[in-house]
C-alpha cells in the first residue's frame, strides 16, 4: 500500500508491506489509519526509491492531526499529540510491544492514578532541596514539556533511589548503636603506642596520624566502632592497626588481626612479632597448615590470654579458638570476608570493637552508598622517601625494551615479577599457560638466570616456599598468575611485566604494580597489551598517568559503572535504575545528610508514615546480620 503526502511544494511516498493472500479486510483497515486529506505530522528518514527514483519516507511515524472537511477547515481529531511535535520518551521494547503503544499506556496510567501518588518524602524536605513533587516528576520524566522540566524530574527520582539507600543506612546504624553494647577503650598517655612509635626507624605520615587519631575516638566512645579504613597499596595501614590493637592491649584487652590469604597473615604476623616482642608483647599466630603440637600449643596461650594479639587467616573463626578478653577485631582485605565469617569472629566476645581495611581503594560515592553505615578514613598519603613507580606500556612486539631492563635491575642485585592474567576464569588454565611460558622464559630470553614459578594449583605450602626462596632472594624472577595480587611484600623487587593487562580491571592492576616499589629504589612497571581498540588504549593510559590508586579507582568506576565495580548483585545493595555514581555525587550527599539530619530527629520516622513503609520493605535479616559484622 503506497500513502501519498503533499506539503504544496512536493510529495514523498510511505510505503506499507502488507501480508497475507485475503488482505483486502487489512488493506481497508490500513486506509482508515490514513484517512484522504488529512492533516499530519510524519517523520522518518527520507530516501529516494531505488523503483520510481522518487523520495520516499523510510520508517516513517504519522500522526493525525485533523481531517479537511468541506469547506476547506480542518476537523480537530488530535489535537494534543504525545507522539509528534514535541519531546517525547524512547523506552526500550520488547518483541511485539511498540514505542507508541508503550507510550500510550504510560500516559493513560499518569493521567488516571497519577492524583492517587502518595509521596513519601516529606514536604519539607522537598522545599528545602527544591525538589518535585512525585506525581510530577512522574509526569515530567516521560512527558516534559520543557527539558529542563525533564532534567528536574531526573533530580527528584534518583534522589528518591539514593535517599532510600542513606535512609535505611542511617537507620540500621542508628538501630544499631542502641541495641549493641560498646566497650569504651582509651589511649593510655606514655603508654605502649608512645613506645612503639619512639622504636619505628620512620616517622608516621600526616595521614596515618589523622586515621589514627580517627580509631582512638571511636574505641573511647560508648558507642560500637564502626570504621573502614582505606589506603592505597603501601600507605602505612598496617601500622595505624597495630597501635589501635595495643590501645586494647593496654586497657587489658586481647585483638585480633584476620587476613583473607595465609601469604598477608604471615606478612602481618612477622610485621607485628617485630614491632611488638621488644615491647614485651606475645603474638600468636593461627593458619590452617599448622601442626597439631604447634596449633594446640598456641590455642592453649590464647585461651589462657597470655597471647595478646593473635594474627591469622579464617582459622581464627574456628570454635577451638576461645578468647577469655577479645576487645578490638581488625579484619583486612574485609571484602575477601563472608558476612557470616565475620560474624562468627565477633561472635567470639560480647562487645568486641570492629576495624576492617582495605588497600582496594573505593571512590568516594560508591564508598558512602555501600558503607555508608561506616565512617569512612582515608589514608591518602605514602611514606616519605618512596618513588612513583614507572608504569610504561607496550605492545607485544616491543617486550624486548622490558626483558633488557628486566636484566640491568637483575645484575644490580634487584628482583622481577613476570605476571599472567586467569584464563577463561580457570585456574588449571591459567596455570599451565603460566607453566608453559615459564619454561619457555627459562630456556630462552633469561636462561641465565634463576626464575621461580608460582600459581594458584600449588598446594599453600608450596606457595609459601616459593614465596620465601624469592623473599630471601633465591630466585632472580617470580613467573606468577594473580595469586600475588595483595599482600605480597618482597622490597628488592623493582620490576613488574604484565602479561594480557587488557584481560585485567585497573583496580587489579593497580593492586599487582603495587607488588614493586615498596624499598626506596626507583621501580618499574611494564603492561603489555595488544590494545586492538581505542578504548582499550585509553582505559590503560590511565596506569601510565597516575600512582594513586583513588584516581585509578574513580576512572575505573567511570568507565566500568558500578555494577561491575562492585558486582552489585553480592552485595545486598538494591538496584539503582536512575541513578549514576559518577555524575550524581552532589544528590548523593544530599540525600546521605537528609538521612542523617532526619534519623537523628526521628529515628522511628513516625512522622512519616509513608518513608517508614517504603523502607521497611526493603529492609531484611541479612542486612541486619552486615550491619552486625561491618
Amino acid at each position: 500500500m503506497n500513502v501519498l503526502l503533499s506539503d504544496g511544494t512536493g510529495s514523498l511516498s510511505i510505503t506499507r508491506f502488507i501480508g497475507g493472500k485475503g488482505n483486502k479486510y487489512l488493506l481497508d483497515r490500513y486506509k482508515d489509519q490514513f484517512p484522504k486529506g488529512a492533516t499530519v505530522i510524519a517523520s522518518g528518514v527520507v530516501e529516494r526509491d531505488k523503483y520510481s527514483n522518487k523520495l520516499a519516507l523510510k520508517n516513517a511515524e504519522v500522526e493525525i492531526l485533523g481531517v479537511l472537511d468541506e469547506g476547506g477547515g480542518i476537523d480537530d481529531l488530535q489535537s494534543q499529540s504525545i507522539h509528534l511535535g514535541r519531546l517525547v520518551p524512547v523506552y526500550a521494547l520488547t518483541e511485539g510491544l511498540s514505542l507508541r503503544y508503550l507510550r500510550n499506556v504510560i500516559k493513560n496510567a499518569l493521567d488516571a492514578f497519577g492524583e492517587h501518588l502518595e509521596d513519601p518524602i516529606p514536604a519539607d524536605i522537598r522545599d528545602r532541596l527544591g525538589l518535585m513533587d512525585l506525581r510530577t516528576a512522574l509526569t515530567n520524566m516521560h512527558f516534559p514539556e520543557e527539558p529542563e522540566n525533564k532534567d528536574e524530574a531526573r533530580r527528584r527520582l534518583v534522589f528518591d533511589e539514593l535517599f532510600q539507600i542513606q535512609l535505611l543506612l542511617a537507620r540500621r546504624r542508628y538501630k544499631f548503636e542502641q541495641t549493641e553494647g560498646a566497650l569504651s577503650i582509651e589511649l593510655v598517655e606514655n603508654g605502649l603506642v608512645k613506645r612503639l612509635v619512639e622504636k619505628l626507624p620512620f616517622t608516621l605520615t600526616k595521614a596515618q596520624l589523622r586515621v589514627f587519631g580517627e580509631i582512638g575516638k571511636d574505641l573511647a566512645s560508648p558507642k560500637p566502632m564502626h570504621r573502614l579504613v582505606q589506603g592505597d597499596v603501601g600507605s602505612g595501614k598496617t601500622i595505624v592497626a597495630m597501635m589501635a590493637c595495643l590501645i586494647a592491649v593496654d586497657n587489658n584487652f586481647q585483638a585480633v588481626v584476620m587476613a583473607p590469604t595465609e601469604i598477608l597473615a604471615e606478612q602481618h604476623y612477622k610485621q607485628f612479632k617485630e614491632r611488638l616482642a621488644p615491647l614485651g608483647l606475645r603474638v600468636g599466630f593461627v593458619v590452617g597448615k599448622q601442626g597439631a603440637k604447634e596449633r594446640r600449643e598456641v590455642l592453649q596461650d590464647i585461651r589462657s590470654g597470655q597471647v595478646h594479639v593473635a594474627v591469622g587467616t579464617h582459622a581464627l573463626l574456628e570454635d577451638a579458638v576461645e578468647f577469655p578478653n577479645l576487645g578490638l577485631i581488625v579484619i583486612d582485605e574485609q571484602h575477601r570476608f563472608g558476612v557470616k565469617q565475620r560474624a562468627r569472629l565477633k561472635a567470639k566476645s560480647m562487645t568486641p570493637e570492629l576495624l576492617t581495611m582495605t588497600a582496594t581503594p573505593i571512590p568516594r560515592t560508591l564508598a558512602l552508598t555501600m558503607h555508608g553505615d561506616l565512617d569512612v578514613s582515608e589514608i591518602d598519603e605514602l611514606p616519605p622517601g618512596r618513588k612513583p613507580v614507572e608504569t610504561k606500556l607496550l605492545r607485544p612486539s616491543e617486550k624486548k625494551q622490558a626483558w633488557t631492563l628486566m636484566k640491568e635491575q637483575i645484575d644490580k642485585g634487584r628482583q622481577a615479577y613476570i605476571v599472567f592474567p586467569l584464563i577463561e576464569e580457570s585456574e588449571s588454565l591459567s596455570a599451565k599457560a603460566a607453566t608453559q611460558e615459564y619454561e619457555k622464559l627459562k630456556e630462552g630470553v633469561f636462561k641465565d638466570y634463576k626464575l621461580g614459578l608460582m600459581h594458584g594449583k600449588l598446594k599453600p605450602q608450596e606457595k609459601d616456599e616459593i614465596m620465601d626462596r624469592f623473599r630471601k632472594g633465591e630466585f632472580h624472577i617470580l613467573v606468577s598468575t594473580t595469586v600475588i595480587e595483595v599482600g605480597v611484600d618482597v622490597p628488592n623487587s623493582t620490576v613488574m611485566m604484565i602479561e594480557n593487562a587488557d584481560r585485567f580491571g585497573l583496580a587489579q592492576l593497580h593492586q599487582l604494580r603495587g607488588r614493586v616499589g615498596r624499598g626506596a629504589d626507583q621501580s618499574y612497571c611494564f603492561l603489555v597489551a595488544d590494545m586492538k581498540s581505542e578504548q582499550t588504549r585509553h582505559r590503560l593510559e590511565i596506569m601510565e598517568q597516575t600512582n594513586d590508586g583513588f584516581v585509578v579507582a574513580e576512572r575505573d568506576l567511570e568507565i566500568r559503572g558500578p555494577g561491575e565495580f562492585t558486582g552489585y548483585r553480592q552485595s545486598g545493595l538494591p538496584d539503582m535504575i536512575l541513578a549514576d555514581l559518577v555524575k550524581d555525587t552532589p544528590i548523593l550527599e544530599d540525600a546521605r545528610n537528609t538521612a542523617i539530619e532526619l534519623i537523628k530527629r526521628d529515628p522511628d520516622l513516625t512522622s512519616c508514615p509513608g518513608l517508614l513503609k517504603h523502607i521497611e520493605r526493603k529492609m531484611s535479616s541479612i542486612e541486619g546480620d552486615l550491619v552486625r559484622s561491618g
